[in-house]
């Protein structure tokens, strides 16, 4: 390839980069509707971002399309093509926050009304979501600048989602004796569940950006992959 079909191609590379994590910023928005009908219960707001998802399915759609076709065309190569393998995924990502924010609101729909003392547990799920929010367009920072430390950064909001999370399951087993409250437990227990997975994808993204930076595909430590305890493997644990 020349040196100037090499600088058109990176051209397109970035545009197409901008355009898939632009994905993110409509996640976000999806996230702030979908708090205010945990908040408000806003059921119109509901039916909103249930239906606005389809925006978020057809920019990945097309984003997939647009990437698969400069592959087929350009035939990159080393870093162009790890580049665009990884947006294939990070759209992925993107698309599957989407559909959390409408798996949200479906259960909301069908949830009794909040008891009058939730134990704090409402407040637990709207922290969890602004944490899910800032690691949404965090992600799409740290991959835009390719900043593995940023990147790596992520774990440790996502650290305060699934600490949150099991807090609410906790909430939840606590209400489960109170017969009026333990259905809307058990549902926001789903709602929990849900934000914590838009979390694990944006840390998702931010492997991907470690993979486009170094070339290898490496899992962050988080909570879910903790640790070991000093003088385990000595131990033979």
């Amino acid at each position: 390839m020349s040196p100037e079909g090499r600088l058109h191609l990176r051209d397109e590379i970035r545009a197409l980069e901008r355009d898939a994590l632009a994905g993110l910023d409509l996640v976000a928005d999806q996230i702030d509707r979908t708090m205010r009908v945990v908040v408000d219960r806003d059921f119109e707001m509901a039916d909103m971002v249930i239906a606005d998802d389809d925006r978020i399915d057809g920019r990945f759609l097309e984003s997939h399309q647009e990437i698969l076709t400069l592959i087929a065309r350009q035939a990159p190569v080393a870093t162009d093509l790890r580049l665009l393998a990884a947006l294939l995924d990070v759209i992925r990502r993107i698309e599957r926050m989407g559909d959390q924010c409408v798996n949200i609101c479906k259960v909301l729909l069908v949830a009794p009304d909040p008891p009058d003392d939730d134990l704090g547990m409402t407040q637990r799920i709207i922290a969890m979501a602004r944490s899910a929010r800032e690691l949404t367009l965090e992600s799409g920072k740290a991959f835009l600048a390719k900043d593995v430390t940023a990147a790596e950064r992520l774990c440790e909001v996502d650290d305060r989602v699934d600490t949150l999370n099991r807090e609410v399951f906790d909430l939840a087993v606590a209400l489960a004796g109170d017969r009026d409250a333990r259905e809307w437990a058990m549902r926001m227990t789903q709602v929990a569940r849900a934000i914590e997975r838009i979390g694990d994808n944006a840390v998702d993204i931010g492997e991907e950006t470690a993979f486009v930076a170094s070339g290898v595909y490496r899992e962050f430590q988080d909570a879910s992959h903790p640790e070991p305890v000093p003088g385990d493997q000595a131990a033979g644990r």
